[in-house]
């Protein structure tokens, strides 16, 4: 008993292996056992740092039910399902005007379209974060899924330009579904210190969906008709159906819906009600830390679909290309840095969280996001500076743009991945509806950069609208390098209001 005792304590508080247990055997007092008291501490025991088990912040088992292998595919089923809506919402960009020519439109209106997918991309996530804790996430993804596979088919039979809206407008709220429990499922399955290297290899779909999207439509509009994406598409979410269905399975700790037993109608109503409030979510944004993150992963998204979208009419002329093929090529660039940022951006994030983890001897949520700061205040913004007056003052040539592009793509991937960690780490009881709110200002950002970039470009020039972009990247890393600071300060002072104000309740 005495040896348990012993090796109990902390190794800087162990006497040497030689004389330990003389050492020990001079203080014990009769009957040989420690006189151990409790100890208070500001640290819970799961947070306290120790040299042979890396700090997790929770309860390890929760996160062994899987093993290693079978967390692998599971990501990979995450990350083709992630690829899915991104990918649809840019591979018509290099058909623009063979679509607009067969609905007798101007360009502009379907980029539209592509604005409105994004939009409703946005405002879904406020419905399927709660519904993905109240039900699960298997069976929300797959009744996603079978209506991304439902609408697509649609999109691709479109008849007019309405019915070709509306059936986009409804896949994209689909399709959101598929990040948003695809980052609850990571958080289900990973310990913090090991979800941003998890979450890099999901996001790399998310991401290289946009980028590459118009390469393959460009392939495709150029020996077959512009529908022929939206079946490639069905066939995408075809095969997205099946994995959900056979190799994903169910892994949230807790559904919601266990608490609905035993009541009568009226409290099942008023509690599901209250779980799916859309406001919820939106209620969030009164934390600032939550606000500030969500931004900064806003300016990375607008910044993303600002480049992507105007691609064919910004560097068709300027290198003189005549096929959608030539100008999809140019989308291969930040596509291969996607890829790249993805072996590397989140590793980076796990080292920073493990390495102020040694600091600090706890966890502190707020520290993962100083893994992204100089990636989203100077890379990025220094690439879309170059990126745009290279183009605009026609220097450097093809290759000029083409790098630049490829080095803001493996910077975005040393920031989302943090971004998106911490909003699974901060508030873990409601991670889902975290990322929910994440998700949807991001792609109202990302509904805003489609819908003015065009036009936009055309009033002002491509080398001052992508200064634009770069400012608000700049401002956003500020905010976020602000949060790094006062972040957690915010959030305890906001606890402390809401439990004042609970208690108050109480009392009444």
């Amino acid at each position: 008993m005495a040896r348990d005792s012993i090796s109990s304590l902390p190794e800087g508080q162990r006497p040497q292996a030689a004389d330990s247990e003389k050492q020990f055997a001079s203080i014990l007092p009769e009957g040989g056992r420690l006189p151990l008291e409790p100890t208070l501490s500001t640290v819970s025991h799961h947070d306290m740092p120790d040299l042979t088990n890396m700090v997790t912040g929770d309860n390890d088992e929760i996160y062994n039910r899987f093993s290693e292998r079978r967390k692998n595919i599971i990501t990979v089923v995450l990350s083709f399902c992630s690829f899915l809506a991104p990918i649809s919402s840019t591979t018509v960009l290099s058909a623009v005007p063979e679509v607009a020519s067969t609905f007798q439109c101007d360009g502009s209106i379907i980029n539209l379209s592509n604005a409105m997918y994004m939009l409703f991309m946005g405002l879904s996530p406020c419905f399927y974060g709660p519904f993905g804790n109240i039900y699960g996430r298997k069976w929300v993804s797959l009744a996603c899924a079978v209506m991304f596979f439902a609408f697509s088919i649609g999109t691709a039979l479109a008849p007019n330009l309405a019915s070709f809206f509306v059936f986009r407008i409804l896949t994209a709220f689909q399709g959101t579904s598929f990040l948003v429990i695809g980052s609850s499922v990571i958080g289900d399955i990973y310990k913090p210190t090991e979800r941003g290297t998890a979450l890099g290899w999901f996001m790399s779909g998310t991401l290289i969906g946009p980028a590459l999207g118009p390469f393959i439509g460009g392939i495709i509009v150029t020996f077959r008709s512009w529908r022929d994406i939206f079946w490639v598409q069905t066939a995408l979410a075809g095969a997205a159906v099946f994995l959900v269905l056979f190799v994903q399975p169910e892994t949230i700790h807790y559904r919601r819906s266990d608490e609905l037993k035993g009541l009568s109608n009226s409290k099942k109503a008023r509690s599901m009600w209250q779980w799916l409030n859309p406001f919820r979510v939106i209620r969030l944004y009164r934390y600032p830390n939550l606000l500030t993150v969500a931004i900064a992963s806003s300016s990375l998204v607008w910044n993303m679909y600002s480049l992507l979208t105007p691609i064919r009419y910004v560097l068709n002329p300027r290198f003189g290309l005549t096929s959608p093929l030539q100008s999809g090529l140019f989308y291969i660039a930040p596509g291969c840095g996607y890829l790249v940022g993805t072996f590397f951006g989140g590793r980076w994030a796990d080292h920073i969280v493990k390495k102020y983890i040694k600091i600090r001897g706890e966890r502190v949520a707020e520290d993962r996001l100083r893994s992204c700061l100089v990636f989203l205040g100077v890379v990025v913004p220094a690439c879309m500076i170059v990126y745009g007056w290279s183009v605009e003052k026609r220097v450097g040539g093809v290759a000029l743009p083409v790098i630049m592009m490829f080095l803001q793509g493996v910077a975005q991937l040393f920031c989302f991945p943090s971004l998106n960690a911490y909003c699974l780490d901060v508030m873990q009881s409601r991670s889902a509806e975290v990322v929910s709110g994440n998700y949807m200002l991001r792609y109202m950002f990302a509904a805003a950069g489609s819908a003015v970039c065009l036009p936009a470009i055309r009033k002002i020039g491509v080398g001052w609208f992508s200064t634009i972009s770069a400012v608000f990247l700049v401002l956003a890393a500020a905010a976020t390098y602000i949060t790094t600071l006062y972040g957690k300060q915010w959030r305890d002072a906001i606890d402390a209001k809401k439990a004042a104000k609970k208690e108050g309740e109480n009392r009444v």
